[in-house]
């Protein structure tokens, strides 16, 4: 649960520091900073670390809620399936994007999230989250895609 880092604006501020300083320590250039997640959490983080950084920041969101062309991605749950979907002229084919959410459980919104970016040919860098339930699982889904949390719970 993010919402006491949302209310306090000097909490905020940290861990907005937090990222920005990791990804100028592990990345010279970054184009584009993506943000995923159906309830949008992931939008509270990126825009604010985005500006920081002065990168571009692109939306990726459940389907039906992004205007004009958009590809598409059906992926399941652990209660059933989803769709994510991203504008197709949102990156440009070779564009350095880090993926910013909030958590990462069993990984199958930032996998699914992660093959749009390249479907779209993009060059993800990193996926980046607060804080990683451990125990599900969810950066070995990742496969080769460079995964980093903040905070870890088993």
């Amino acid at each position: 649960d993010i919402s006491p880092l949302l209310k306090d604006p000097e909490a905020f501020k940290a861990l907005i520091d937090l990222l920005e300083d990791h990804l100028r320590a592990s990345f010279p250039k970054i184009d584009v900073i993506a943000g995923e997640c159906l309830d949008s959490r992931g939008f509270l983080i990126g825009p604010p670390l985005a500006q920081r950084l002065g990168v571009g920041f692109v939306l990726i969101r459940k389907k039906g809620k992004l205007p004009g062309p958009t590809e598409s991605i059906s992926y399941a749950l652990e209660y059933g399936k989803a769709e994510l979907e991203i504008q197709r002229d949102a990156v440009e084919a070779g564009q350095k994007v880090v993926v910013v959410d909030d958590l990462l459980a069993t990984g199958g919104t930032m996998c699914a999230a992660c093959e749009l970016l390249a479907r779209l040919k993009a060059d993800i860098l990193e996926c980046l989250v607060v804080i990683e339930l451990k125990a599900l699982g969810g950066a070995a889904k990742l496969g080769a895609v460079p995964f980093h949390s903040l905070l870890q719970y088993d």
